[in-house]
């Protein structure tokens, strides 16, 4: 018998939810004979929802194969918009695959080498996409799932890595291939466990160039960090109109084929410091990059287009706060954390990103963007591994676009845009977690025609 779809979706969040339950209690779930190590908890304890191949796994990271894949769920209950309330569920699975080029063929001469590559699928239904109901700029999307959507094939290419030259670990680092941009720039790991699309996908850019993580394309970055905690990193790109499009599932090798004199390049560049603060050893990044594509845009107005487009970023993220391990508790005999920590720092404790970009207003359409938020990992007593959140966004839209709008004769103009997040995600294990969270967008299309949009739901994840 044909089981629907949606009986589908319900299933699988029942007996995930119900894992949930379990993991919050504190329980683990036990073989049949009641063995700690029975063949349910060894699953249950793993690393993967898969299990370990019987011993595949192992085995192929052992010869330098590392395979990984990943399924997202994330449930958008759209409470109050532009159009009302309604459901939504969107998904996706992802694959990618390292191979260690030493480790594989046992040659040391290629130390360092290695070989990447990866795909996707999206969910392309129109009931996955919230933004259906609450008709907000597409880069404010209350979900980050929706661009790029069916089979694509993400990226690959070649890596090398120095292991040390003057004294510094990855001294010189070269990357080439079909890229993803947004994975060699601005990364800021805390915002992607947010699901609203401009903080963990777009960061403000995506109106502008196409800045998202359907964006693949030919290229290559090289980093050289002159000190331990300092690099300076540059990609050059294949720029071109349409390149993130749907319909050409990461394939558009000549970019844009149409008219490949419409093709372009890309180029960005970023310049980083990542200190440890103190004897807790609280980690940052602090960096500035700007970037220009080179794609010919159209001046707001009816001025003459220009031949790309560009702008400036600027990122502070910093750990704040790192609570004391037992080891060190007790070592310490029970005084301040400003005593020396044990060498199995603890991950618990307050971590911030912030984020603040420009573009000029004349083909920018967003010209000042900034998000910040808070992670606390591990707030809640007995639950290490969860991690409490909360983020706000916020866009200016261009005042030249304003003016020609106004000058149409057109009243209700875009001004801002804001996006106010706050999520907890409980870890059921080292391989499925469920994330409850609330949104609520503050002008949506970025004019006050729009209605303000309240979204609550969930997302969920397995790594196999």
């Amino acid at each position: 018998m044909r089981i629907s779809y949606k009986k589908q979706i319900v299933r699988s969040v029942v007996v995930l939810l119900a894992a949930g339950v379990v993991a919050a209690i504190g329980g683990t779930p036990e073989s049949p004979q009641g063995g700690a190590e029975g063949a349910l908890a060894k699953w249950w304890n793993g690393k993967y929802f898969t299990g370990e191949w019987f011993g595949a796994h192992q085995a192929l990271n052992d010869r330098g194969i590392d395979l990984r894949g990943k399924w997202v769920g994330v449930y958008y209950g759209v409470v109050d918009s532009e159009r009302g309330a309604r459901g939504f569920f969107d998904q996706e699975i992802a694959f990618d695959a390292e191979v260690d080029v030493a480790k594989l063929t046992g040659a040391e001469s290629v130390r360092g080498l290695s070989a990447f590559g990866g795909g996707r699928w999206r969910d392309p239904r129109g009931a996955s996409n919230p933004n259906t109901f609450v008709e907000g700029n597409p880069m404010f999307n209350p979900g980050r799932y929706q661009s790029g959507t069916q089979w694509r094939l993400t990226h690959f290419g070649l890596a090398y890595a120095t292991s040390e030259v003057f004294g510094i670990k990855n001294f010189l680092m070269v990357k080439g291939g079909w890229l993803q941009p947004i994975k060699e720039f601005i990364a800021q790991p805390l915002s992607l466990l947010f699901v609203n699309n401009v903080i963990g996908s777009s960061k403000g850019l995506g109106h502008n160039m196409p800045w998202s993580s359907s964006l693949s394309t030919w290229g290559g970055v090289v980093q050289v960090k002159p000190a331990d905690s300092a690099y300076i990193r540059g990609g050059l790109f294949m720029a071109a109109p349409r390149l993130p499009s749907t319909g050409n599932h990461g394939l558009a090798f000549e970019g844009y084929a149409q008219d490949p004199s419409r093709n372009g390049l890309m180029v960005i560049g970023e310049a980083g410091w990542t200190p440890k603060f103190g004897e807790s050893k609280l980690s940052g990044k602090y960096a500035a990059g700007g970037y220009f594509h080179g794609v010919e845009a159209d001046a707001f107005g009816g001025a003459s287009s220009q031949e790309g487009v560009y702008g400036f970023y600027f990122q502070a993220d910093q750990m704040l706060y790192r609570e004391a391990s037992p080891t060190s508790a007790s070592a310490s005999n029970g005084k301040s954390f400003k005593s020396p920590v044990a060498a199995s720092v603890s991950e618990q404790g307050l971590s911030m990103f912030n984020l603040i970009n420009f573009a000029p207003g004349d083909v920018n359409l967003i010209t000042f963007y900034f998000q910040s938020g808070l992670v606390y990992k591990g707030a809640i007593p007995g639950r290490d591994d969860d991690q409490t959140m909360c983020a706000v966004a916020y866009g200016s839209y261009s005042g030249e676009n304003i003016h020609a709008i106004q000058d149409s004769g057109i009243a209700s103009q875009p001004n801002f845009t804001a996006v106010l997040e706050a999520d907890y995600r409980i870890q059921l294990n080292a391989w499925a977690y469920i994330q409850p969270y609330a949104q609520y967008v503050i002008r949506p299309s970025g004019a006050a025609a729009i209605s303000n949009a309240t979204v609550l739901g969930f997302m969920a994840g397995i790594a196999f």
